[in-house]
């Protein structure tokens, strides 16, 4: 019982005592030619119990690693004399144990990619890094090289252990045959022959029918007629089966290979078995309860039965000394990244191919990770003349990021094909895919869209976080007004409420913080989506599948039969969706949905367009909620700024006659020298009231609703875009970018 007690008292036990299991120390290697890089390395790394070495230079770093041992090198890809990728191809040559890392704030060469396509480079990371993600990634690539490690080891005991299961598989080898027997019955053994068989069978495990023929005393032809003449056994040709691989799993390779068996195929519980010796009863019985299926033995030539279970197995099994390049070339992230000329000459081989290489996998890998540590909504993937650009969608700014050489466009494209389920052959039409990955800080759904363009396929994948928390109403950057108003229309029990704009312009991320804010038990709620963006336990969520017929209106009928109180439809886009969705807000239920239009009072006309009665949208209509997503100016680097007179001319008078005290950014580290960091909803709130309603069911045209709008108390974008400037949110210039010149010059 001693050796329990420590459970209990805390104590160590004498074995504990003696052999304490010390903390492991990792060396890592920084090489970069700016000290202030180094430093700034070191502190990500204070913490850590890491010994750290630095190198201004390739060649000292290169002499550091011949008198210390390093387990990780992070180095920098622009330096003097031997650049990043070049250190790293050495390094693998010389130390080909150790992780590399490089660090450059320009992706845009081929030396980076050639170093990711020889293997020399574990992952690449754009400056500015950020800091958690970079301990992250370093922990993890130290634990992949203890993994390594362990492999190594795993395989020396592999050549130990492969003697044992040898030995262990010829134990498995059945002396219960009546082969020799019936042989022997029939005169066309002796009996001397018979204790042969008996004696190779107990000293060498081998089975009685590959004894038969080493020693040749029976032809094969004649043991093969015997058993269909007298015994009913049935022949078969081995050449007539297609072998699916879930049939091969039921039986090891190595076992078929030692019994001369092999399985064919599963009918039910049947499973066919092509033996060399069918009259193995006692292998049969085993095959019956290792499978769990009935054994219909059937026979057939050794040979044959040899040959096809190379063809079905291979040749060869794993080489474990390739086991250690597998893991080291794995991205642990994946759980969890040119002008083409208009011919067919490309194989759906070769595509696939293309696919699978290393580079491929990694870039592809790169680009999605860099863009979930950017916050980025959008990645574009834009083939150009000379190159493919990478473009982050950062805060509503497309940034040009990383640059690829353009051959490796068609790997690039069919490896997100390949991860999407597209058709990786067509490339002469648009096609929308789906992909989700996950990493080890969260879950991220991609929605792709690939258009053929004169310089390649462009790929436009648009970011959805499923971790991403739903904001409250307080959150979403509303005034008080226009905060109160919201909180009012959304307690009546059915309606229609619509909020619209551009894509991109926060839309379902202010319908997801109506439809929780006075969200209870008592209420059945429902969403539409396509794709779902936001997750709720307590909403039932579908997601719309055009592919098999599964659309908006499909669904919405199916789901005013289940009951619901609250009813979140993804987009109103067609005549026969937005009737069935306003002829639900009329018949009690309360309806959010998004249309695409650029004001509130547009969102009628675009109604109208879309052919509903008037009377349907005057009775329906609870409120209309335009806005604009505007960038944030950083509060770390936040200063009071001068707007030239000429920009707050082209905002309008609301700007120029009052005297505005405007803010900017001037760039820090935290917002990665923009200026700005998040970003903040405009709004503009129409709550219709009957003399509105009245306008609506008699058709007035656009110039007398904005009039009535504006008497039912509803502030334009302008004016709530004027507001963040004067609170120091926003600049006049994001304004300009977002809403554009108020006043015609």
């Amino acid at each position: 019982m001693s050796q329990y007690r420590s459970l209990f008292t805390g104590e160590k036990s004498k074995e504990q005592a003696l052999s304490p299991e010390q903390p492991k120390k990792y060396q890592i290697l920084l090489v970069d030619d700016e000290p202030n890089v180094l430093n700034a390395l070191r502190r990500v790394f204070r913490q850590e119990s890491y010994k750290i070495l630095t190198a201004e230079n390739g060649e000292k770093a290169l002499k550091i690693l011949t008198n210390e041992s390093c387990q990780l090198m992070i180095s920098d890809f622009q330096m003097p004399r031997m650049n990043g990728g070049e250190l790293m191809r050495r390094t693998k040559q010389l130390y080909p144990e150790m992780i590399r890392i490089m660090l450059t704030g320009h992706a845009d060469t081929e030396a980076v990619v050639a170093a990711m396509k020889e293997g020399a480079v574990y992952k690449f990371i754009l400056k500015p890094w950020n800091d958690d993600d970079l301990r992250i990634t370093v922990g993890l690539a130290l634990e992949q090289h203890d993994l390594i490690q362990r492999n190594k080891a795993l395989t020396k005991q592999n050549t130990k252990h492969a003697k044992e299961i040898s030995t262990l598989s010829m134990l498995a080898v059945s002396n219960r045959s009546q082969l020799a027997i019936m042989l022997h019955k029939r005169n066309l053994l002796n009996d001397k022959q018979l204790q042969e068989i008996h004696r190779l069978q107990q000293t060498k495990k081998l089975p009685t029918i590959k004894i038969l023929l080493e020693k040749e005393w029976v032809p094969e032809k004649k043991i093969r007629s015997i058993l269909k003449k007298d015994f009913l056994i049935d022949e078969v040709s081995l050449n007539e089966f297609q072998i699916d691989s879930t049939i091969c799993s039921l039986i090891p390779h190595r076992f078929c290979e030692n019994q001369l068996i092999l399985p064919l195929k599963q009918k039910k519980k049947r499973l066919m078995l092509a033996m060399a010796d069918p009259m193995d009863m006692g292998l049969i019985d085993d095959l019956r309860f290792s499978t769990g299926l009935e054994i219909q033995a059937v026979m057939a030539n050794a040979s044959d039965i040899s040959n096809k279970i190379t063809e079905v197995y291979g040749e060869q099994e794993i080489d474990f000394k390739d086991l250690e390049t597998l893991i080291g070339d794995t991205d642990p992230f994946e759980g969890i990244e040119i002008v083409i000329d208009d011919d067919d000459d490309i194989s759906i081989e070769d595509l696939l191919r293309g696919s699978d290489e290393p580079p491929a996998i990694r870039l592809v890998n790169a680009i999605i990770l860099e863009a979930i540590r950017h916050s980025a909504s959008d990645i574009h993937i834009q083939p150009r003349t000379k190159s493919i650009v990478v473009r982050y969608r950062i805060d509503g700014v497309l940034l040009d990021k990383i640059k690829i050489p353009s051959n490796l466009l068609i790997s690039l494209v069919s490896r997100i094909k390949v991860m999407s389920e597209l058709d990786i052959t067509e490339r002469r039409r648009p096609q929308d895919g789906r992909i989700t990955v996950k990493t080890p800080m969260r879950i991220v759904d991609l929605r792709i869209s690939i258009l053929p363009t004169i310089n390649g396929e462009k790929i436009v994948m648009r970011l959805l976080d499923r971790n991403a928390a739903v904001q409250t109403i307080d959150q979403l950057g509303m005034g008080k007004a226009e905060l109160k108003k919201v909180s009012n229309v959304i307690k009546r029990p059915q309606g229609m409420i619509l909020a619209t704009g551009p894509t991109g312009s926060g839309k379902t991320t202010t319908l997801y913080s109506l439809l929780q804010q006075n969200a209870t038990s008592e209420k059945n709620y429902v969403t539409i989506e396509d794709p779902v963006e936001y997750y709720l336990d307590m909403a039932g969520q579908v997601m719309v599948r055009e592919r098999i017929g599964l659309d908006f209106p499909m669904v919405l009928r199916a789901i005013l039969r289940q009951d619901p109180d609250v009813v979140l439809l993804g987009e109103i886009r067609d005549h026969e969706t937005a009737e069935v969705a306003f002829h639900a807000a009329l018949t009690g239920h309360l309806v959010f949905s998004t249309l695409h239009t650029n004001s509130a009072v547009a969102s009628v006309a675009r109604l109208f367009d879309l052919g509903l009665k008037p009377y349907v949208i005057a009775s329906a209509l609870e409120a209309v909620i335009a806005q604009r997503l505007l960038r944030k100016i950083c509060d770390a680097c936040r200063a009071p700024s001068k707007t030239p007179p000429e920009q707050l001319h082209q905002l309008g008078s609301l700007f120029e006659s009052n005297k505005l005290k405007t803010y900017e950014g001037t760039g820090c580290r935290q917002c990665n020298n923009t200026g700005y960091s998040g970003r903040i909803g405009v709004y503009e709130i129409l709550l219709p009231d009957e003399d509105f309603k009245d306008l609506i069911a008699s058709g007035a045209n656009i110039g007398e609703l904005k009039k009535a709008a504006i008497k039912c108390g509803m502030n334009s974008l302008i004016q709530d875009a004027w507001c963040k400037v004067s609170q120091g949110q926003t600049t006049v210039d994001e304004v300009l970018r977002v809403l554009g010149p108020q006043v015609l010059e």
